[in-house]
């Protein structure tokens, strides 16, 4: 059975992964074991804006825990996290990079992957950091920018 056979079909993520949701920029990066892309923005708010620099890295396998990950899994999930941190560093000139884990809101293994630029004030650091009023934002063009200069940053 393949990793898509496998997948329910009311996950959010795994909808994604079957390009059934068209997601701004597209995949950053996809082998058969992850996926990685910009956060996204709901279909039904076109003119709805993003934090740029919020990256999503995904199992392809519908799992629901870290601890359900294989040793494979695990070892490209954390390559691929510290990757595109450095190309978040290099390419968006971030000052500092925040990886989350929630699982709470989609029950789909995937980490938060997100740039703090220089200047955001301390009371927007953390999980508040996409409230500060000048921090980078824009809709799916600036998104798709954004992911090509990260695609090209992990091409070097």
């Amino acid at each position: 059975m393949s990793a898509f056979e496998e997948q329910p079909t009311d996950c959010f993520i795994c909808r994604k992964h079957r390009r059934e949701v068209v997601i701004p920029g597209g995949a950053i990066y996809e082998d058969d074991l992850l996926y990685a892309g910009h956060v996204h923005v709901p279909e039904d708010q076109s003119k709805s804006i993003a934090y740029l620099g919020w990256l999503v890295v995904e199992t392809k396998r519908h799992i629901q825990e870290l601890a359900d990950l294989t040793d494979a899994e695990a070892q490209a999930l954390g390559l691929l996290v510290v990757r595109l941190s450095r190309a978040l560093m290099v390419s968006e000139k971030a000052e500092h990079i925040y990886t989350f884990l929630f699982g709470d809101g989609v029950r789909h293994v995937h980490i938060h992957v997100i740039a703090r630029y220089p200047g955001a004030p301390r009371e927007y650091w953390g999980t508040r950091v996409d409230e500060w009023p000048d921090a980078p934002h824009g809709g799916p063009r600036e998104i798709a920018e954004l992911c090509a200069r990260i695609r090209a940053s992990l091409a070097v």
